[in-house]
């Protein structure tokens, strides 16, 4: 009962809005002057106020049939109001995409639509930035108290933090390491936290210096690492790249 007393103060005062909105000359829809996601649909001089889904503001400069979008994409300026948040499970609105509600959980997030939420992990190393919607670099998002996020693999292997120069001196994005104990396995790093374990062809050891696969006479240590392999054959074993 008290839910369905509000709705009615509520669409009265829309209406009462609607009364005091004056149309432009022109048929549209116009934006209120003090709520971001309340708007004007003006037909033959009359305007009727709306409200955009709770979570959505509305942008009067989208070309489009449909001018509600998300926060982060729409400059509201001085349209500071916003109407009475309809909370639903995580999702603090019924629309948008939110950070999880354990602050110190900052790789996740939630995209709610109508109240219906989806939890979504950011890519290795990236934070959730609600001033933009997407997942960023920790440095970027500026988020505080956050969990560390340990990238390990099952060897042990963890990306370090030094950069790395690639083989033409050239800071590397996604710089590689040679295996300690395997010449045909390397690592490689994804924008420098993620690690990934990979491997030459078979025929080929990981050469550190010219950072590629190579031929295993090239690599000093692994030279005769598929000496006693049965299946690689001689020839293909000198095979260079």
């Amino acid at each position: 009962m008290k839910i369905f007393v509000l709705a009615v103060i509520a669409a009265v005062a829309v209406g009462a809005n609607a009364q005091s909105f004056k149309c432009p000359p022109k048929d549209g829809q116009y934006e209120d002057s003090r709520q971001c996601d309340k708007y004007y649909e003006c037909v033959d001089g009359e305007a009727i106020a709306k409200l955009c889904p709770d979570g959505l503001v509305f942008d009067p400069l989208i070309r489009k049939r449909n001018k509600c979008d998300q926060p982060f994409n729409v400059e509201c300026g001085d349209r500071t109001e916003l109407q009475t948040p309809q909370p639903k499970g995580p999702c603090p609105r019924r629309n948008g995409f939110f950070a999880h509600e354990d602050p110190s959980v900052c790789n996740k997030f939630y995209n709610c639509i109508e109240g219906d939420y989806t939890e979504i992990t950011c890519t290795n190393g990236l934070h959730f930035d609600e001033y933009s919607g997407t997942c960023v670099w920790p440095d970027s998002a500026g988020r505080q108290g956050c969990k560390a996020t340990e990238n390990t693999l099952k060897d042990g292997f963890t990306c370090p933090k030094e950069s790395q120069r690639d083989a033409n001196g050239n800071l590397a994005v996604h710089p590689k390491y040679a295996h300690p104990t395997d010449c045909q396995r390397f690592y490689v790093c994804l924008n420098g936290v993620e690690p990934r374990d990979l491997g030459c062809q078979v025929g080929e050891v990981y050469n550190e210096e010219s950072q590629r696969c190579d031929a295993p006479e090239n690599v000093p240590g692994c030279e005769d690492w598929y000496k006693d392999d049965p299946a690689v054959p001689l020839g293909k074993q000198s095979k260079k790249q």
